[in-house]
Order: C-alpha cells, then structure tokens, then sequence
C-alpha cells in the first residue's frame, strides 16, 4: 500500500510539472516578441519556403536562401528587425497592430537569406510550414500565420515530449527536470527546429532504453527503425543517443544490439542521402569572432576536416580547452538566456534550476543499475556533446582557428536525461519529488515574468557577455535589464 501511494504522489507530480510546462511553453509563444529566438528569422523563412511547395534552397553567388514574398520579408525588416548591440529596445503591443495591416502595401517578391540552415533536413521545418500554409489558406495575414507556426511547432514538440514520457520505462522525471529547464520552453514556444530535435531526441532515449530493457511492446522494432532515421535528419549529431540501449548481451540469440546498431546506421545513411540529394553544399557566412571581435567567414567543410585529421591532438585540445572556457556560459543558456542569449534572468534562478536538477536526480530511477551501465550513460552523453562542438568546428568556426564558435547551451538538452538518469539512485530520497515540484513551477515561473519584464515593459540591450550591475541586490532578484 505504502509503495502505492507513493507511486500515485509520483505520476501527480508529473502530470502537474508536464501541464506547467504545456501552459509556459504556449505563454512563451505569446510573450516572446517575433524572431526573438535565435536565427528565427531564418528558421521562418525556411518553413515558409517549405510550406510553398520547396525543398532545396538556392544559391546566388555567396547569398543561399530563397525568392519570398516581400510582406513575409518586411516582416523581420521592418515591422521587428534584430535590435543594435548597445540600443535599448522595447517592443510595445501598438507595433502589433500596423504589422497585421501592412500586408497589401508590400506586393512583390524578394530574395530571403538562411544560409546557417539551408542544408537542415525539411522534416525539421514540417510543423512550422503546417501553421504558415494554414495561415495562408485561412487568410491571416503574415503575422498570423508566423504565430500560427508556433502554435504547430509546439504542439508537436509537447506531444512528442507526452510520448517519451509514455515510453520511458523508468526515471521519467530526468526528462521532466530538463524540460522544465525555462530555455526549453522559451524555444519549442518559436519557430526554431529545437522543438522537434528536442522531442525526437526525448522519444528516440525512450525508446532505446525500452528496447535495452526488453519491455518493447509489439512494434518496437518498426518504431525504433523510424524515429533513429527521424533523428539522424533532425540532427545526425544526436544519433549517438541510441547506444543508450545497448547491453552487453548474455545470450548468443539477443538481437537487440545488433538492431540498435542497424538503427543507427540506417539513420547515417538517412542523413548521407539528404546530404546528396541537398547537393553536399555548404554555404559560407559571416561571423563575428568571439575571440577577437572582427568578422571572418566560416570555413569550408573539407578544409576545416583536413585541420582536424592532420593534427587530432592539436584539435582535441581545442576541444577540452573550448568546453572549458565555454562552460560557465553553457550552464547559463541551458537554464535560461532568452532573446538572442541577451536576457538574464535574476541570478538567484540559476541555483534554483541547479537545485530543482538535483531534487530531479535525488527522486531517484525506481529501477537499479550497475556501475558500468553508469558510466556508459556518461559516455554516449558526452559522445554527443563532442559531436555538437565537432561540428560547429566544421561548418561555424574560421579556418584553422585555435577555438570552437557558435555553440550554445542548448544543443546539450537531448543529451542531458542521460546524464541524469546515471546519476539517480535506485530509489527516491525523501521530500525530494516535492522539492523538485515546486523549484521546477518557481523556475517556469521566474521565466515567464523574465520574457514579459524584459521584452515589453522595461525594455532590454543586447550585449556581449555578463552584462554590467551597479547592484549585486539587483543582479541576484531582477533580470539582467534591470541591473
């Protein structure tokens, strides 16, 4: 009886962390001011170029991206262009208004850019093109169907995180704790594929750690052979995730591993083929260096692979050296930096995310592991995590450079269940699951009024770095706007 109730308090304190996240994910997606998510401007454009009936972007001269219709361009360039690094900006309601009527006064077309996303696999952008095509159809003007968008892309995403925790066969508060991470919300709440790579990932660890523990129901194979492809085009860097499954087997006729591992090279040659069919082409951008602050092009794929092959040592130092420097700034956008990883939110929240982590970890599996299944856990997370800075070395860093550019935070959050689940114990330790409760609602709830505060009240400065405070009082309880 006792291990009853405690299993009933369980699946209630889910249920109401799941409907938090639902509510604040669909508040973000109201309060957060259009392409106020990095790269939305690029990711929109992309979707609606697929929800036009195309695939393939296209390349003109050194520009990669698309022919658009010029009410969606002036969308991002007049009606809410990325603000100047050092202007104070504040978005009001009023600006609302004259973007939902301004759609007949821009006919024609223009040439729309994404060249960071034009290789990313359509199946990314299906959601987002769904809620434009529907706003289209329907006759909403072009605001209307970039929040129509949204709407899609985060009903997919919450659906694909309800199915993961259906699946999971134990610890299902690790995928709950990352969730409830507020920079979770704050993305699958926009236009951005993070929703469907968030999700996919989540689904894809389930199903693997179902198939390891052989309680697959019926299917389980067929699901496993569609969601590692899935996954692989979505982002083959989490493919990896897969290996969560593999046992070693204690009998000759299991063939399971071999089934995970025929996944995720089916899943290799899903993201070979788009590849090919893409063209292989990689477009070239301009980045400003976060070492010395000048702009530079990103290198050429081969090129950057020849860097790293012709002296692995040399580049498995930038990698450690990288990771470490970057460490204190992942920690803070995988929690929460909203905007374009301008916003802070009050620095008091980042220990209450790492608390609300720890009670996650301390509610323990309700399942027992051995050392080695730990640390194997540990391994495929970190195999990820050097897949992601891997290849922002490749397609997002200058040629040869002695750093790793353009990594942020959130690109660890499929991965991060893992690192949780190794860490649990078998059983919960006491008053943790209500500790866990209540730090995950106050941390989805300190980020809401962070994104409402900073973007349409007081208004924010897109700055580099940690921004200044003249008050240390201020820092730990305000957002960073107001320091």
């Amino acid at each position: 009886m006792r291990n009853s109730r405690a299993k009933d308090r369980s699946t209630a304190t889910e249920r109401l962390v799941f409907l938090a996240i639902c509510i604040a994910t669909l508040l973000f997606a109201v309060i957060t001011p259009p392409f106020q998510s990095p790269d939305e401007n690029q990711h929109y454009m992309k979707a609606l170029h697929l929800a036009r009936g195309h695939v393939l972007a296209e390349q003109r001269g050194r520009d990669v991206g698309a022919e658009l219709p010029r009410d969606a361009l002036d969308l991002y360039d007049r009606d809410f262009p990325a603000e100047e690094p050092g202007v104070p900006k504040r978005f009001d309601p009023a600006m609302l208004g004259p973007s939902w009527r301004a759609d007949t006064g821009r006919p024609g077309t223009g040439f729309g850019l994404f060249p960071n996303i034009a290789n990313y696999a359509p199946t990314m952008y299906a959601p987002q093109a769904l809620g434009i095509a529907l706003g289209e159809w329907s006759g909403l003007p072009r605001l209307g169907g970039f929040y129509l968008g949204r709407l899609v892309n985060l009903s997919l995403s919450l659906l694909l995180l309800a199915l993961a925790m259906r699946l999971m066969p134990f610890g299902r508060i690790a995928l709950l704790a990352i969730a409830a991470l507020p920079t979770f919300s704050h993305q699958i709440g926009s236009n951005s594929p993070d929703a469907i790579i968030n999700g996919l990932g989540f689904v894809a660890l389930a199903l693997a750690l179902r198939f390891g523990q052989g309680t697959a129901r019926r299917g389980g194979t067929a699901a496993i052979m569609i969601v590692t492809p899935l996954l692989a085009l979505a982002k083959g860097v989490y493919l990896p995730l897969m290996a969560a499954g593999l046992r070693w087997p204690t009998d000759r006729r299991d063939r399971r591993p071999w089934i995970l591992i025929g996944a995720m090279a089916l899943g290799t040659v899903a993201f070979v083929l788009w590849m090919k069919a893409n063209g292989g082409t990689q477009a070239l951008y301009s980045i400003t260096s976060r070492k010395t602050g000048e702009s530079v092009m990103t290198a050429p794929l081969a090129d950057q692979l020849g860097v790293i092959l012709g002296d692995p040592v040399g580049y498995t130092r930038i990698l450690i050296s990288s990771m470490i420097e970057r460490g204190p700034v992942y920690a803070l956008q995988i929690v929460g930096r909203f905007g374009w990883n301008t916003i802070l939110l009050p620095l008091l929240a980042y220990p209450l995310a790492a608390l609300m982590l720890g009670a996650a970890i301390l509610s323990g599996a309700d399942a027992r592991f051995g050392l080695l299944q730990r640390l194997w856990w540990l391994a495929v997370a970190a195999g990820c995590a050097v897949l992601v800075e891997t290849a922002c070395y490749l397609i997002g860093t200058p040629y040869g450079a002695d750093y790793i550019q353009g990594v942020q935070g959130r690109y660890f959050l499929p991965a991060l269940p893992l690192v949780l689940l190794a860490l649990m114990p078998a059983g919960a330790v006491p008053h943790a699951e209500k500790m866990f409760k209540w730090s995950a609602l106050l941390l989805l709830a300190i980020g809401l009024v962070t994104a409402l505060d900073s973007f349409w009240i007081h208004g924010f400065t897109s700055v580099d770095g940690m921004p200044p405070h003249s008050s240390l009082i201020r820092a730990l309880f305000l957002p960073s706007p107001r320091w």
